[in-house]
């Protein structure tokens, strides 16, 4: 494949093993079926999790050390991470792949930050909402046609809308989910070109900020078609779609074997002990548009 620019990285990506990585042996010509086959295995196989920033106080965006950690090393990654993998794997493979920014949050109050990594993609006339690291992430690509006649997107049980809309002054589209009876945003975007620096920036603030939750309590995701299990700090949270909530606190002895175990994220002894020992958040409250979509 030849690519006119390589601004992303996309030929570091080592895509064979990427495909072992999340036990994918399918079609991979640019389609509607191909997309979601892969975006699906994608999901299965990688988990949202922000455990670098606590290791390391720090996280590459970088695509060599992005591949590095997940698929060599058996860890998941957040939003930056999982969205620059897919966003190659997707362009490697003949889709069309635009990298968008958005800011995360419910409608109202202040101007929010752009603190997620998400992508737009194309393929045989088709436009989709690929959008593997959000944490709560649908569990397959949404059209992106279908927001012109404001038609509903049921997958799995969980229901999505992506609808226009004016913040601020600016035009945006709004990814939103139907919760408890009623329409909640989970993020919003423009088409301005996002181009790997903004990635570093924004990857930058989200990872050192102080009031960022990543930066003061472990965040993992496990995304199942039927039910988001989640852990913040020491609560875990399971979410299925029609159902209240089932929430409980963890010991440091039960989360430590569900990161391993549940999570299934790969972690020698000295970094569990070091997670088991990090913050875990209970006397911090976000700021606005900082918070996973958890």
């Amino acid at each position: 494949m030849s690519l006119e620019s390589d601004d992303w990285s996309v030929s570091d990506l080592d895509l064979g093993a990427y495909l072992r990585r999340i036990d994918y042996s399918g079609p991979t010509q640019p389609s509607e079926a191909t997309l979601t086959a892969l975006y699906r295995a994608h999901l299965a196989a990688i988990r949202f999790e922000n455990l670098d920033v606590l290791l390391h106080g720090r996280v590459s965006v970088a695509l060599g050390d992005i591949q590095d950690k997940i698929i060599f090393r058996g860890r998941g990654g957040y939003c930056y991470e999982q969205a620059q993998l897919f966003g190659a794997v997707l362009e490697r493979l003949g889709f069309g792949v635009e990298r968008l920014l958005a800011r995360v949050g419910p409608d109202g109050g202040p101007a929010r930050p752009r603190t997620h990594m998400t992508l737009r993609v194309s393929a045989d006339g088709g436009v989709w909402l690929a959008d593997p690291g959000f944490g709560s992430s649908p569990p397959a690509p949404l059209s992106m046609r279908r927001y012109r006649s404001g038609s509903p997107q049921e997958v799995d049980g969980w229901v999505y809308d992506i609808t226009p809309d004016t913040e601020h002054g600016a035009e945006v589209w709004k990814l939103r989910e139907y919760q408890a009876g009623e329409w909640v945003t989970l993020h919003r975007w423009d088409y301005g070109k996002v181009q790997p620096v903004d990635v570093v920036l924004s990857n930058h603030y989200t990872s050192t900020y102080p009031d960022s939750w990543f930066t003061w309590q472990p965040v993992i995701v496990r995304r199942d078609p039927d039910a988001i299990r989640s852990i913040l700090g020491r609560g875990y949270t399971v979410n299925r779609p029609g159902k209240e909530k089932e929430r409980r606190e963890l010991t440091d002895a039960e989360f430590a074997e569900a990161l391993t175990g549940e999570f299934g994220l790969t972690l020698s002894d000295e970094e569990l002990a070091a997670i088991v020992a990090a913050p875990t958040g209970h006397d911090k409250k976000p700021a606005a548009g900082v918070a996973p979509g958890t």
